[in-house]
């Protein structure tokens, strides 16, 4: 029956059409001259048993024994065999035994892998992208041919020219347990938009993909690596559905097709025969009524779905009769080329169909370059594998594919942040995984945590009573599988547990599903649903920025999950702009640049500079370096994190007074070119009562620069118990520093002090001082403010900045609120008291004297909710869904508004000659402040840049200048500046 072919065949030989390599039906067009001849060639220079060898193409591993390594070697040398399919190991190692087994090779190797979502399905220390069901969810295929092109430079970079994928199986059975979320999805318009583009994504920059798995493995309910799995639709509806994907697949060029170990009782009779050793379905169905004439690979030939019937090389020549090409993953390589001969002599296959087959092998090596073979260049192998712009894209498919399910009444994106009682609690995983790390870059959390599938109901009702006062639970179930038959890995007490939190109407159930979208059935009750399809470090950053409007949510069901949740389905959801988390590249800058940080970070703590420091970096609303680095303290025991809180020290004056003062003058309430006396006046007939607001905000108003008030609160140079005493009371509420706590009147007392200092300094013109930088300028403004206000200066900044922002560390008085052990220390001594640690206690010592709460110091923070205030300042008050400020008011204080010095009102800024407190890189827009225990902020409105440097610098010798005598902080933000050239 099949020779009826050998006259079509032998023509096929003499002719171009022998040349094809796999572009699809049509063909490439005219082959080139030196391809045929090159063919041609090495086919004369082979002998019969090599021409075989070519056909076969066996697995090899990089992480297997020298016992494994020599058989390989054996194959090549002995039987010439085509190819060699790389299963498992790592990417330098099969580098190394890629060029070995090359240097072996008669005819250069064709090297194919399993890479579907990336080297990651087989290769360790490898980049995984986006499996195929979280593609599905995309609303744009242009994303998944762009990861098409990005596995395929890396394939190319190690030496592979075959990657089997895409898969264009049309997922049509929910409980199939070997393609489900490998699959596109179940419509099959969509499996092939995104097949293709796959394919194109692959061959456009040189690697020749494979369609699997023929003539369709997406309904089906067994596993052929275990089963024979059957697939017992007609013709009809098997072109309807199934071949649909293949047949558009081949129009657009795909080079190369697998047929899978499933049996079709329609199409062919004989029982247990797999589609890959059927004629009926490879000879006259693929490439006959479908014209195929592509590389046609079987699927591994170990599989249970085809071993189970055949014995090893008997089944590689039922295999290539029935119409294949290459033979994949055989067993046994010499018994099937006894087996093939054997074939041949019955008649059973033709030499010339032998011959054909060679020479599309041949064609394809040529397709790859392989006429010009070269080893692999191992030097700088692994970074070029992981290029950093890899990861932009990596981060785009799961930010484009999580997709919101069900949200009742908007809930999604979170809004009210200050008036929300938040929890998470993590089943699968523990409490503090990156997860739940991530959603307390937004707003504090209570966590909790059921690692064990098998917790016992005790659990559960602890948990029930923990969760209680909680608004809003994030249920996030993690370490699901893929597995329809034991649901995914889902208990039914975890699900009990959930449905009955998602009774109790006093709060609101976020179940978040990291994991296969079927499962989602479970979840049918519930009122806000995400599915961000997988479980890796990528989906837990992205989900919490989709879930607090950092990110929109966009993706829709690639599959229907249940009557409720159908194909299709997905809730948009808005931007918030509110701060992003991705990698340098998304925003244009570059990441290796960027690493230079690193050194001067290290350098720093080596030197003695600082302990320790955290560094944060934004550009263009996102965050793109967030670090930490070194110790609390030199001793070198605790490490310092992206949690640990800083004294902000001077930074107080810009992330707190300066807030407040901006707050009323937005309002209104607040007039720059007033005078003091107007809001002060008990100032009248002093000689502050003239000095305008302008002024005192530009430091020009001839203010002393600083007085030691502390000083005046002695007595013979101890503490006089007039201002101080031991122990804390009503009548002494204030701790100043551990153990010794200031009179509630004492405030008052400063005031006065202030108010009786004297102006000092050059008069300039307008009855202007010269620039003189002072804290009592702040002093003032911030008793201005809470005059205004009618409030203490941090509830105010509580209630309306650092509450609704999620800045739950932003807060003066830390001790408060946070464990001593989560802020960095400042000090071993005081001026008001030696051998003390100040740890949580204001450095500052006038800011100590009135509580922790001045308007030039007492603020701590971290550097993430430092850069949450700072980027809603750089968008002028919007920032979460709300507006902070209803006009450009950041920007009219943050611009150079004197002519007497670099200020602008109450922000610093570079300096026009060089050298300030800025990296000279920094555009004169440039605006933020520093800090004496070691901190700075700077915000950059022309490239959307913030950078934040915190440390301890003070610890324990605030005489410790090497900082500024290294210039670290400059040196740093000079970094910034220089990652902005990127280089790909």
């Amino acid at each position: 029956m099949l020779n009826r072919y050998s006259l079509v065949l032998l023509l096929v030989v003499m002719g171009a059409w022998m040349a094809l390599s796999g572009f699809g039906p049509k063909g490439r067009g005219n082959i080139s001259i030196q391809e045929q001849r090159w063919v041609d060639s090495v086919y004369q220079s082979l002998t019969p048993d090599q021409r075989l060898g070519q056909l076969f193409m066996v697995a090899a591993y990089s992480n297997s024994g020298q016992s494994h390594v020599r058989e390989i070697e054996n194959l090549v040398s002995q039987y010439s065999i085509g190819g060699i399919m790389f299963m498992q190991g790592g990417p330098v190692r099969q580098a190394k035994l890629t060029n070995r087994y090359q240097s072996m090779a008669k005819v250069p190797l064709l090297v194919a892998i399993d890479a579907e979502w990336g080297l990651d399905m087989r290769l360790d220390s490898s980049m995984h992208f986006a499996k195929q069901m979280t593609l599905g969810a995309l609303p744009d295929d242009r994303y998944v041919y762009l990861m098409g092109r990005e596995i395929a430079l890396k394939l190319k970079r190690l030496g592979i020219h075959v990657n089997f994928s895409p898969v264009v199986d049309v997922n049509s059975n929910p409980n199939n347990p070997v393609i489900g979320n490998r699959s596109f999805g179940e419509s099959k318009e969509k499996v092939t938009a995104r097949g293709i583009a796959y394919i194109k994504g692959l061959q456009d920059h040189g690697i020749i993909a494979v369609a699997k798995h023929f003539p369709g493995h997406g309904d089906t309910d067994a596993d052929s690596h275990f089963s024979l799995p059957v697939l017992s639709h007609d013709m009809a509806r098997l072109t309807e559905v199934e071949l649909y994907p293949f047949r558009r697949s081949f129009d657009a060029g795909v080079m190369g097709v697998m047929v899978a170990h499933l049996h079709v009782p329609k199409l062919d009779s004989i029982v247990n025969r797999a589609a890959t050793l059927s004629p009926y379905l490879v000879n006259d169905l693929l490439k006959g009524k479908m014209q195929y004439e592509g590389l046609v690979f079987t699927d591994a030939l170990n599989m249970k779905g085809v071993t189970r019937y055949h014995k090893p090389g008997e089944v590689d020549a039922l295999a290539l009769i029935a119409g294949n090409d290459v033979l994949l993953f055989s067993e046994d390589v010499p018994k099937a080329m006894q087996s093939i001969k054997l074939a041949i002599a019955a008649g059973q296959i033709s030499e010339q169909e032998v011959e054909l087959r060679v020479r599309k092998m041949l064609h394809a090596k040529f397709w790859a370059g392989l006429n010009q073979y070269a080893p692999i260049d191992l030097t700088n192998l692994s970074s070029d594998l992981s290029r950093p712009l890899s990861k932009v894209l990596q981060q785009q498919l799961y930010e484009q594919a999580v997709t919101v399910v069900a949200n009742k009444n908007n809930l999604l994106p979170f809004r009210m942040l200050d008036t929300t009682s938040f929890a998470s609690l993590s089943i699968g995983a523990g409490a503090h995984n990156v997860f739940t790390q991530t959603l307390d870059k937004y707003a504090p959390f209570r966590k909790f945590a059921i690692t064990s599938r098998a917790a016992p109901d005790s659990v559960y009702r602890n948990l029930k009573r923990d969760l209680a006062g909680s608004d809003v639970v994030v249920v996030s179930l993690q370490n699901l599988n893929n597995n329809p038959n034991n649901n995914f890995n889902l208990s039914g007490n975890a699900l009990g547990f959930i449905r009955e939190l998602q009774r109790d109407s006093t709060k609101k159930v976020v179940v978040v599903v990291m994991g296969n979208a079927y499962s989602l059935k479970n979840f049918e009750s519930s009122n806000w649903l995400v599915c961000g399809y997988e479980d890796n470090e990528v989906v837990a950053k992205v989900i919490p920025q989709v879930l607090f409007g950092a990110l929109p949510g966009i993706g829709r069901l690639p599959v229907t999950a249940s009557p409720k949740f159908k194909e299709g389905d997905g809730i948009s959801t808005p931007s918030l702009n509110r701060l992003k988390y991705s990698v340098p590249e998304s925003v244009g800058m570059n990441s290796t640049i960027l690493k230079q940080i690193d050194n001067i970070a290290l350098e720093a703590i080596a030197y003695a500079a600082t302990p320790g420091c955290q560094v944060l970096v934004v550009k263009d609303g996102t965050v793109v370096m967030e670090k930490a680095y070194g110790y609390y303290t030199y001793d070198r025991t605790q490490p310092v994190t992206e949690k640990t809180i800083y004294d902000l020290a001077s930074i107080t004056k810009v992330a707190a007074t300066l807030q407040a003062v901006m707050f009323l003058k937005d309002q209104g309430r607040l007039k720059l070119e007033e005078k003091l006396a107007t809001y002060l006046p008990e100032l009248k007939g002093t000689n502050k009562a003239g000095l305008l607001v302008r002024d005192v905000l530009l430091h020009q108003a001839g203010l002393v620069a600083f007085i030691p008030f502390w000083k005046q609160t002695l007595r013979n140079g101890n503490l006089n118990p007039i201002y101080y005493d031991s122990l804390r009371s009503e009548k002494f509420p204030n701790e100043v520093v551990p153990g010794i706590y200031s009179n509630q009147r004492l405030e008052d007392s400063v005031w006065t002090w202030i108010v009786k200092s004297d102006l000092t300094g050059k008069r300039v013109a307008n009855g202007k001082f010269e620039y003189r930088y002072s804290d009592l300028g702040l002093h003032i403004m911030k008793r201005i403010a809470e005059r205004l206000l009618n409030q203490p200066l941090p509830d105010f900044l509580e209630q309306n900045f650092y509450a609704p922002l999620g800045a739950s560390t932003l807060t003066f008085n830390p001790l408060t609120k946070f464990l001593k052990e989560q802020i960095a220390p400042t000090a071993t001594k005081s001026d008001l008291k030696a051998n003390v640690t100040l740890q949580g206690t204001v450095h500052d010592g006038n800011a100590a004297l009135l509580g922790g709460t001045a308007g030039h110091a007492g603020l701590f923070s971290n550097a993430n909710d430092l850069a949450i205030l700072m980027q809603m300042d750089l968008q002028n008050g919007n920032y979460g869904g709300q507006q902070y400020f209803k006009t450009p008011v950041v920007t009219e204080f943050s611009k150079g508004a004197s002519q007497y010095s670099r200020r602008g009102m109450g922000w610093d800024k570079p300096d026009p000659e060089g050298n300030g407190p800025t990296s000279d890189l920094a555009p004169m827009s440039t605006f933020g402040h520093t800090g004496f225990t070691g901190t700075g902020t700077w915000i950059d409105p022309d490239n959307n840049i913030i950078y934040i440097f915190l440390s301890n610098r003070v610890y324990p010798d605030a005489e410790n200048d090497k900082l500024l005598k290294y210039n670290i902080r400059t040196r740093i933000h000079d970094v910034v500046y220089q990652s902005l050239e990127l280089k790909p």
